[in-house]
């Protein structure tokens, strides 16, 4: 499979673009900065120069055109105010969606935060990015054209993946790995019967596969 990855140099991607190619895929990860390219080939990822903030949509469609599945896996990470959390939580996220319904990729998942909500309330900046990521996952999820699907992790760490997790439409709240978030995206990048679901992410105790297999329905 070829998956576009938006985001592809955040903690997240990296990792999903290892998995990707070591399985035999063909992982593109989109950067905003040239000197970002060499992470990416050294996760065996093919890098293209792109900023979802600024792109026109027939720009972003073109790179995506021959693509089996999307990832949206870009955010504007801790330290940016409200206005990029508008503009790339959300904006970036729903250019995305645009450009993968204009190329024809059906499968598309996103990668949100548990508690997003576009009706939550609250003025401190955490505040406007769960409102933004809520806002983003509901312009995904309102396109008939893609087989979308929604993953909420709970608290993100850096600590070594387990392989065992907890995945369900609601989990309550918990610390998840990195490395097992882009586990359970390299299987949900497969798992089309996942099409349509929103799906919260908790360290647990079953295994990916299977806790993937599990809310496929299989």
């Amino acid at each position: 499979m070829r998956i576009v990855i938006a985001g592809g140099h955040g903690r997240i991607a990296l990792r999903l673009e290892r998995l990707l190619s070591a399985g035999g895929h063909e992982a593109v990860g989109l950067i905003r900065r040239p000197e970002q390219a060499e992470d990416l080939r050294a996760a065996g990822a093919e890098p293209v120069v792109l900023d979802l903030e600024s792109a026109p949509l027939e720009e972003v469609a073109e790179v995506l055109r021959g693509a089996d599945a999307a990832v949206f896996a870009a955010g504007a990470g801790p330290g940016s105010g409200a206005a990029r959390k508008d503009t790339v939580d959300r904006g970036a996220a729903v250019l995305f969606a645009d450009a993968a319904e204009r190329a024809g990729v059906g499968r598309f998942l996103v990668v949100s935060s548990m508690g997003a909500d576009a009706r939550h309330t609250g003025d401190d900046v955490f505040d406007v990015y769960l409102r933004a990521k809520g806002a983003a996952d509901d312009a995904v999820r309102s396109r008939p054209g893609l087989e979308w699907t929604v993953l909420r992790p709970g608290m993100l760490t850096d600590d070594a993946g387990t392989g065992l997790v907890r995945l369900e439409a609601r989990t309550g709240r918990g610390p998840i790995p990195r490395d097992d978030v882009a586990a359970v995206l390299a299987e949900l990048v497969d798992s089309p019967g996942t099409a349509g679901l929103t799906l919260e992410l908790v360290a647990g105790s079953t295994p990916v596969t299977v806790a993937v297999k599990d809310v496929a329905g299989n």
